[in-house]
């Protein structure tokens, strides 16, 4: 039986990680990277690789043939990618676009790899690779989502259907980078301020211990119920939060967004709208989320997007 071929477009940290367990798993991995266009490209992608026998060809070399083409380039070359892809792709090959991007951005990739007669499959890398490496959970989705993911997953990668509706798993990944990217910058603001006060260490220390202590699940609920009843008193202390941040020479731009967070949950009377902290966070969300929508109605399509992540 012959080994299945993969095709990567560019050669990053995820192609690297990725086809490296691909490789251990039998599979033929092709790349192609534009340092491939540069003078001693070749040698920079050839230290990149974590795993022998990976091919690096011109583009049009390393796409034919391949069962999968996985493009993994920067988030604003995701269609400049498929389009250079789109004459050499051939029906039965499936295109897999694992870049980050707006559901939108899937959906005109899909439709550039489809008028060229491949397959289409979505993918949302969800965490670091660089940490948790082929262990990263991917979302597979789109019309050839389901053949796909079982086809990654028996090659090594932690590979799992989402859905065929192409979009719905890049809306899960881009409203989980609300966390995660949101949290990585909060703690960067945190700590910069902490190192400027000579507080960098005690307030590493006090936040770690927290969430070591306790069930991140149970703290954030917290925050969520206690925020009905709570969020004029924080807003108020985010005010001299801010404040405390402008004096020792740091822009608040996390601590101003906090700020006005709250400051619309006033606008939105939810104080008014509980009398006593609610059992659960879903009860906060509704009535936050439901005047919201009545102060800014939904584009139409935002509907939709709602049903796909629910």
């Amino acid at each position: 039986m012959s080994s299945v071929r993969i095709a990567f477009i560019g050669f990053g940290e995820v192609a690297a990680v990725f086809s490296a367990a691909l490789r251990a798993k039998g599979a033929e991995v092709a790349a192609y990277d534009l340092l491939l266009d540069q003078a001693h490209g070749l040698v920079s992608l050839e230290r990149r690789q974590r795993a022998e026998g990976i091919a690096f060809h011109p583009l049009a070399e390393a796409v034919a043939g391949a069962d999968y083409v996985l493009s993994t380039v920067t988030t604003d070359s995701a269609e400049g990618a498929a389009r250079a892809c789109a004459a050499h792709l051939a029906p039965g090959q499936v295109y897999v676009d694992l870049n980050a991007t707006a559901p939108s951005v899937k959906r005109a990739v899909e439709g550039i790899v489809c008028a060229a007669g491949a397959g289409f499959a979505e993918g949302a890398i969800l965490g670091a690779v660089g940490v948790t490496g082929a262990a990263t959970r991917v979302l597979i989705g789109g019309p050839d989502g389901r053949k796909t993911a079982g086809a990654l997953a028996g090659l090594g990668l932690n590979a799992e259907f989402y859905s065929p509706e192409v979009g719905k798993a890049a809306m899960f990944k881009m409203l989980r980078s609300v966390f995660s990217k949101g949290l990585e910058a909060l703690v960067l603001e945190l700590l910069v301020a902490g190192k400027r006060a000579g507080l960098e260490e005690e307030l590493w220390r006090d936040v770690t211990e927290l969430l070591e202590r306790n069930p991140f699940e149970q703290v954030a609920a917290n925050w969520v119920r206690s925020h009905a009843l709570a969020h004029e008193r924080r807003y108020h202390e985010m005010v001299q939060v801010a404040g405390v941040l402008r004096e020792i020479g740091l822009e608040p731009i996390m601590t101003a967004g906090t700020q006005a967070l709250f400051e619309r949950s006033l606008a939105l009377g939810l104080k008014e709208a509980f009398s006593e902290k609610p059992e659960t966070m879903g009860e906060v969300i509704e009535v936050m989320e439901r005047r919201l929508r009545e102060l800014s109605p939904a584009p139409p399509d935002a509907g939709a997007a709602r049903k796909e992540v629910e």
